[in-house]
């Protein structure tokens, strides 16, 4: 069986034009969020905030994903991007033994502010930063060496510097050429996102380019955003410490 390398992000991370970067490589059998279409969809459904309403994809499954992706990966390497709150009820050491893992993490102001935009109403499991924390510190333990951890403001500072670092760690030739493509539709990643707003910025774009980095008042979110900010916020500085930098080297404050 070919390596399944794994992103664990959290929403609103720059996540998806990571991964429609590793598709661009074109060596990789690339998969979006499978884990988390069974969460909000399959029958063993378990968004925290499923009604009778809700959509749902009869025969889709934990198990089904598994298979899905064991089945990819005899025909070759395979790249998963998905978010650690999907999955933490499967957390044995056989079930995460499946993967190569790497983390990408967001300043929780900038994530949340995101989400609340276009989810006015959302739940902490949603958004899955204790759970990468977990998950994070429960491989450390096992492997005795932190997974790859890279800085979405990292990689919108110096893409071509982040991503040759990040394949550096986890064993893949740089491919510069990646980082770039023609706007268009990105069918790909839109299982969830049947009205395309939260990809909508990823349809325009042309490839991951070095932008400028906002600061953003997480004082102007409601109260219980906020409170959800301080929660977090450990959390992503703890993964923050070990991030990859430009050099590949992992970063410690």
């Amino acid at each position: 069986m070919h390596e399944i390398l794994t992103l664990w992000a959290t929403p609103r991370s720059t996540s998806t034009a990571f991964e429609w970067m590793m598709r661009m490589r074109g060596d990789l059998i690339c998969f979006h969020e499978p884990f988390g279409e069974a969460w909000y969809q399959g029958d063993d459904a378990l968004w925290p905030r499923l009604t009778p309403d809700s959509p749902r994809q009869p025969g889709l499954s934990y198990a089904s994903v598994r298979a899905q992706l064991e089945q990819a990966a005899e025909q070759g390497p395979v790249f998963l991007k998905d978010m650690p709150q999907y999955t933490d009820h499967l957390w044995s050491e056989e079930f995460l033994g499946l993967f190569r893992h790497s983390f990408l993490i967001r300043d929780p102001a900038k994530v949340l502010t995101s989400v609340h935009k276009h989810w006015p109403a959302f739940v902490g499991k949603e958004i899955g930063f204790e759970e990468q924390r977990r998950l994070f510190d429960r491989l450390c333990e096992q492997q005795g060496t932190p997974p790859p951890v890279i800085d979405s403001d990292d990689l919108l500072e110096d893409p071509h510097g982040v991503v040759e670092a990040y394949c550096k760690a986890v064993g893949l030739r740089f491919k510069p050429e990646a980082l770039s493509w023609k706007p268009g539709e990105r069918k790909e990643v839109l299982w969830y996102d049947k009205q395309e707003v939260w990809h909508d910025t990823l349809k325009k774009s042309d490839g991951l380019k070095r932008q400028p980095r906002k600061a953003v008042d997480i004082g102007k979110a409601p109260d219980w955003v906020q409170e959800m900010h301080q929660t977090f916020l450990p959390h992503y500085q703890h993964l923050r410490s070990h991030r990859l930098t430009t050099d590949g080297m992992a970063a410690h404050h």
